[in-house]
């Protein structure tokens, strides 16, 4: 059986210490070290823009201790707004996030996460922001950075920017709606759902047109539908079909038109398709083939790659994984998360010459899992710098060195005739 190191360690690799590699100051974590989603609603005047900020915080990004009979974890956050050359900073917001719970199962799960926001005005026009994150205990830190248009809203109608639901709960008798902040839509049964605002200076009847298209492939598909909107803010909520959506990125637009089906407004968003059941680190059939070298053979991928259509060749690479579930009965495949939850540790972490999976240190790992014990050496006089992994089940070390000084580490060590026995 291939890759049966990758088979045996599925379910004990939690327990494992992952590799923690010196000199590189990021959140560890197996996905992003978090989301964000900006959306621009009318303000109390014309001049100014409300601006809604979400963030979503993965618990498996951030450090928990013991306290008391609970686990806390604390992390800082520091929003930043610039102009669009970010030469002179517009504003900026700093708050401390305290996130506690009793259960420790909760603080290691994908599926658990701290989600907060902010709500500011800004005049409209084009910025720059930054999105810093520090977690108070390792002090490991993350950033990102993008550009916002912030819009106007002085028109007769306006609409306002999309937000994706991830869920509704019932509070206190009142319906509270969480946000998908990371803006991944699963293509199941139940559809995916959204709502935003149409601010009308008149009571009038609309017809409000849905579109999803692919970007990148002939895909699209629409809906249609006649709303009475009164004077004022409106709030629509609505629900679409997503078993038509295929893995990739989408954008989702809603035209608003008049009887005559003019557009009066329109709006877009951005979102990403993934397969039920499938990890969300893969968003890119191409690629995701050409990570599964260290789980298939040649004449496995090259069959894959081989399809004629995308969906057929989608189709070859559920079977593929599907023979290799190691518990049919369950329908999260262990081996199939597992194995793209190392290829992307790989990639976040082992980027050299190559991107991370295709190093020396990411074919190890993604091969044979989380090493047992991990020396490193980063400042040996007379000698570069390396480290050993050791494998106590394989009775194995890797020796890495960076021979050029910019965290390219080789394996010197291959053991080449060997290599054939851990993969499979």
């Amino acid at each position: 059986m291939k890759l049966i190191f990758l088979i045996l360690f599925v379910f004990s690799s939690t327990i494992i210490a992952q590799v923690e590699l010196s000199n590189r100051k990021n959140l560890v974590t197996t996905g992003p070290a978090f989301y964000y989603d900006l959306a621009n609603y009318r303000g109390k005047t014309d001049s100014l823009t409300q601006i809604k900020f979400f963030l979503k915080v993965p618990f498996t990004s951030i450090q928990f201790l013991k306290e008391g009979n609970n686990y806390t974890a604390i992390y800082t956050v520091s929003l930043t707004f610039w102009d669009k050359n970010k030469k002179h900073i517009i504003f900026s917001k700093d708050w401390r996030e305290r996130v506690s719970t009793s259960v420790f199962d909760k603080t290691t799960s994908s599926k658990n996460y701290n989600l907060s926001y902010k709500t500011f005005s800004s005049k409209p026009g084009n910025y720059v922001f930054t999105i810093d994150l520090e977690d108070e205990d390792s002090r490991n830190t993350a950033r990102t950075e993008a550009k916002l248009k912030v819009r106007a809203f002085n028109d007769s109608i306006n609409i306002s920017d999309i937000i994706l639901i991830a869920k509704k709960q019932k509070q206190n008798d009142q319906e509270r709606i969480i946000p998908n902040i990371s803006n991944n839509v699963t293509n199941n049964d139940s559809g995916f759902s959204f709502f935003f605002y149409v601010y009308s200076n008149k009571n009038r009847l609309v017809n409000i047109e849905y579109i999803v298209n692919h970007i990148n492939r002939n895909e699209t598909f629409n809906q249609t539908i006649t709303k009475e909107l009164k004077k004022g803010k409106n709030i629509l909520y609505q629900t679409l079909n997503s078993k038509q959506l295929t893995l990739g990125n989408y954008n989702l637009i809603v035209k608003i038109k008049n009887e005559q089906d003019y557009v009066i407004t329109e709006i877009k968003k951005k979102f990403h398709s993934k397969i039920f059941n499938f990890p969300t680190s893969i968003t890119n059939l191409a690629i995701a083939i050409n990570e599964m070298e260290y789980i298939a053979s040649d004449r496995e991928i090259n069959f894959i790659k081989a399809g004629k259509t995308f969906k057929e060749k989608l189709k070859r690479f559920e079977n593929f994984w599907s023979a290799k579930n190691p518990t049919p009965n369950n329908e999260k495949n262990e081996l199939l998360y597992e194995y793209y939850n190392r290829v992307n540790y790989a990639n976040q972490h082992f980027k050299g010459y190559y991107v991370g999976w295709k190093t020396d240190m990411g074919m190890v790992y993604i091969t044979l899992g989380p090493p047992d014990q991990v020396e490193r050496h980063p400042f040996e006089i007379n000698s570069k710098p390396y480290e050993i992994w050791s494998y106590y089940n394989v009775n194995r070390s890797f020796i890495f060195v960076d021979q050029t000084g910019f965290g390219n580490y080789i394996l010197i060590n291959p053991d080449y005739a060997n290599w054939y026995h851990y993969r499979r």
